[in-house]
């Protein structure tokens, strides 16, 4: 069975590391920068933009692929599955309509309110820089500014947290496009991925990203630092009823998809904000989290492939999605700088790094040599029956790596997660 990746990055190479697992795919790959890790798994891979979705579509029908898994939202938001499934291939992500659940901020909470789904923070959208500036001056409290479209995780400005008032102002009149004004949320983010075809949800395990710069959530948002899991599947500070909660606005968004005449199938995540009331929604994304990606996908037992054709079939109830029990974390290599001032094309070397998992991002292989790129550079999993042996994989691996990089010491350890439970206990 040949299946086509498009994406280029670590979630990517996550992706195809879990369908290489089936000894009958062959896989094919696009991405705009050669992965090594990913092009070792290809039978063949066309090094192009992914936005280009003619240019996809042209290598998919040239090497006969059966399906098609898109990685990252930017294809999605181009029309790739659209144009993917008019030449009759079957794809696992949604078309340019359904995923405007992540590519339009506003579509996704007017749907939300139109629906009456809950976990909708209180919002106000603008497409005229004076108006957003006019509200945000005469509004209370603080404020979520978040760009209509995409920003690659890295667009959202908190109140309070990254910006005053006057720097919020001068913020949302740099942006030059439309505007979302959310009410600040005061708790604790977890993240809930899951498969659907359109009409039912299999959900994945809860994972917690962490998407500030430095030890201790210091710093600049970046598209994730690193990520952990427990074995269990949930988070001590995410009751049983908060994440049924998370799984039912996720189905309503879904079904509301659905009911609106654009269905929704592939990967749907949830980010949320598990406040003092419980699970509000910080966004959706379209497609799989990076690096949550490489925490679920590490545990994932079931046969990629399969959950792909029930997907596609609209049948997956059909099929029972397992997970190992087991707890893992994800640290990220990044380059030195990142992310306000990368320094790239640096060599960096890999030590010993098993039993940990390497998944490759945003490098490249010259003469045996891996060199970095302006964003993350690489990742490693570690998994084990307790989120400290996984910890202790993770950061004995991410250490080994030298070269102008660096990475958080401090993701899945036992301190920044009591951190985390005591803050929740606080609230509630």
């Amino acid at each position: 069975m040949k299946v086509l990746v498009v994406g280029g990055g670590g979630r990517e190479h996550a992706i195809a590391m879990a369908l290489s697992r089936n000894s009958d795919v062959e896989l094919y790959a696009v991405m705009a920068q050669a992965n090594p890790g990913i092009a070792r798994l290809c039978k063949g891979f066309l090094v192009e933009k992914e936005t280009l979705v003619t240019a996809v579509s042209r290598f998919a029908r040239a090497n006969a692929v059966d399906y098609a898994i898109i990685g990252p939202e930017a294809p999605l938001e181009a029309g790739v599955v659209d144009v993917l499934e008019e030449a009759g291939i079957p794809c696992v992500g949604p078309t340019r309509a359904a995923a405007r659940l992540e590519t339009d901020k506003a579509f996704c909470r007017e749907m939300m309110e139109r629906h009456g789904i809950a976990g909708c923070p209180r919002y106000r959208v603008f497409y005229r820089a004076e108006d957003a500036i006019m509200f945000l001056e005469e509004y209370p409290g603080d404020l979520a500014i978040k760009p209509v479209g995409l920003t690659g995780g890295k667009g959202v400005r908190i109140m309070g947290e990254h910006l005053d008032r006057k720097g919020a102002a001068d913020y949302i009149r740099g942006l030059g496009s439309g505007v979302v004004l959310e009410e600040r949320l005061i708790g604790e983010e977890f993240t809930l991925q899951a498969f659907t075809d359109g009409s039912h949800l299999v959900p994945m395990p809860l994972v917690q990203d962490h998407k500030r710069a430095y030890e201790g959530d210091e710093g600049p948002n970046t598209g994730g630092m690193g990520s952990y899991s427990l074995p269990d599947h949930t988070l001590p500070f995410v009751t049983e009823e908060d994440r049924q909660k998370a799984q039912n606005i996720m189905q309503s968004a879904v079904s509301a998809m659905d009911a609106a005449g654009t269905p929704y199938r592939g990967i749907l995540y949830g980010q949320f904000m598990n406040t003092r009331e419980g699970p509000m929604v910080i966004e959706f994304n379209a497609r799989f989290g990076d690096p949550e990606a490489m925490n679920v996908l590490s545990l994932l037992e079931t046969d990629l492939l399969r959950i792909m054709e029930r997907i596609v079939e609209g049948n997956l109830p059909a099929l029972p999605v397992r997970f190992s029990r087991k707890a893992t974390v994800c640290k990220y290599i990044v380059p030195e700088g990142y992310p306000d001032s990368p320094v790239p094309d640096q060599p960096v070397t890999l030590g010993a790094y098993e039993p940990a998992i390497l998944y490759y991002a945003n490098v490249r292989e010259s003469g045996g040599v891996l060199y970095t790129g302006s964003s993350r550079t690489m990742a490693f999993v570690g998994v084990g029956d307790t989120l400290e042996e996984a910890e202790r994989i993770a950061e004995s691996a991410a250490s080994g790596v030298t070269g102008r990089v660096r990475h958080r010491r401090d993701i899945g350890t036992s301190a920044l997660l009591q951190r985390r439970v005591a803050h929740m206990r606080e609230l509630r």
